[in-house]
């Protein structure tokens, strides 16, 4: 494992044509591993019908579930042009790092077309900016041997690029009995989700050592990679460094806090069992407070905190009841609901501080922090930081970031930091932060052009 950086693409090259994808094991594990994948493969079909239904419930909150439903089984939809680069990115968040990339791909060959595939309906919703004349969208299938095989039929990539985490067994069997190389960019692997890895080797190392490159975010991810069972672990950084926020959603969030004349607190991505902690906390401030404002991290849950909200006896208003600017009524309340979706930056430029989602409750491992600090946003985080430690710990370092032991006394600190001339310095750290790490971009589009390459001359 060596960090990408120090690897130049003759470099990667020479590594990449070594490996084999799908390589050779020994018959008595070549044996489990099948049975492993034939018991997974028949629990899949088993509850297919099942994985439908939830499409049909999540619709509920974002039709976008239930949209082209079929392509979740490989069936329709339109066909990529073969020899597109395919791309996968499952969530919103993905999304973001993917567009990067396909920016930077853009601007070396403008004559290449992309498979863009999702998992999660905000992502697709999202993705469908980044698409051009000749590129194609759709669902990420079903992880069952006839809807892997399908795909991959149907759309006839050239080669596949996913995103942060390993999707699924039969997806990667399939590709590999394609012919259709593989890499993972901004891998991460955390040490809960490795000991679930660990408890199903059989089924999903060798998915990890089917990939021809890893490019892991941090050190202690590629080591937990390579345990898994990746065996072209390079340490390239995080991507989401070089996603810039919207410059317009940032300035309409200092717009938004110049009209309110308030001090502004800001909990990003809260996720299930933080909200009542936090408005308990948040009631038990003198008089005057600033505003709080809750942006959660999943939209089924809005009606939910509104209900906490009032219950309290704080007056909340939600985004989507106003247009442009805030009117007087709404600068007033006690708590602002953000239940409109692709503002976070906005909201990120309106705060003085940030309490980050996800980090007070142990199972849930933290959000992610970068774009509040490319916002210029200090963030308070709990002691739950899991999913994304190695960020934690460098924001923490270079003073963009503050770890609390509760709740409450991060609400207590945010308040005061809030209307802290000290908070400055933070703000300038914040920005310092994020720019000292840029560059991963470059790095992953030097190791995707070496697979291709590579895998080009082989096929000659």
């Amino acid at each position: 494992m060596s960090r990408g950086s120090e690897s130049p693409p003759a470099t990667l090259a020479l590594s990449i044509s070594s490996g084999k994808q799908g390589a050779r094991v020994a018959p008595a594990a070549l044996i489990t591993t099948t049975l492993a994948r034939w018991t997974y493969s028949t629990l899949a079909l088993l509850t297919l019908p099942a994985w439908l239904a939830r499409l049909w419930w999540r619709g509920r909150e974002h039709r976008g579930w239930r949209l082209r439903w079929h392509e979740r089984l490989a069936f329709g939809g339109k066909r990529a042009q073969p020899g597109a680069l395919w791309l996968h990115a499952e969530t919103a968040a993905e999304v973001k790092e993917v567009g990067v990339l396909m920016a930077a791909l853009r601007r070396l060959n403008p004559s290449w077309r992309y498979l863009l595939t999702h998992g999660e309906a905000e992502g697709r919703a999202d993705g469908i900016a980044l698409l051009k004349p000749g590129d194609t969208q759709a669902w990420l299938p079903f992880d069952t041997p006839g809807a892997a095989r399908r795909f991959f039929r149907r759309h006839q990539p050239r080669v596949g690029v996913l995103m942060e985490c390993l999707p699924r067994p039969n997806l990667l069997h399939r590709a590999a009995c394609a012919g259709v190389p593989m890499m993972m960019a901004n891998a991460r692997l955390s040490a809960a989700d490795l000991g679930a890895v660990e408890r199903r080797r059989a089924l999903l190392a060798p998915g990890y050592r089917s990939l021809l490159l890893v490019l892991a975010q941090s050190n202690a991810d590629a080591q937990r990679l390579a345990r898994a069972g990746a065996q072209h672990v390079r340490v390239f950084g995080n991507l989401r460094f070089d996603v810039e926020p919207p410059l317009k959603l940032v300035a309409r969030g200092l717009e938004w806090r110049q009209a309110t004349s308030r001090h502004v607190v800001l909990a990003a991505g809260t996720r299930e069992g933080e909200e009542g902690p936090l408005l308990d906390a948040w009631c038990a401030l003198p008089v005057p407070r600033p505003l709080l404002v809750i942006v959660p991290h999943r939209a089924r849950r809005l009606a939910k905190i509104g209900f906490a909200v009032r219950e309290r006896g704080l007056v909340l208003r939600r985004r989507s009841n106003w247009g442009a600017l805030p009117p007087a009524d709404v600068c007033g309340a006690d708590v602002w609901l953000g239940d409109k979706p692709g503002e976070m930056a906005m909201y990120y430029g309106m705060a003085d501080v940030t309490l980050l989602g996800g980090s007070f409750e142990p199972r849930h491992g933290g959000q992610n922090l970068i774009e509040a600090s490319a916002c210029g946003c200090p963030v308070l985080m709990g002691p739950h930081t899991s999913e994304h430690e190695n960020i934690a710990d460098l924001a923490i370092g270079a003073g963009a970031a503050e770890r609390v032991g509760n709740i409450a006394v991060a609400v207590r600190h945010a308040a005061r930091l809030a209307a802290d001339p000290r908070r400055d310095a933070w703000v300038r750290n914040a920005f310092a932060f994020t720019t000292a790490h840029r560059g991963t971009v470059e790095r992953v589009v030097a190791a995707l052009l070496a697979l291709i390459t590579t895998r080009s001359s082989q096929a000659r």
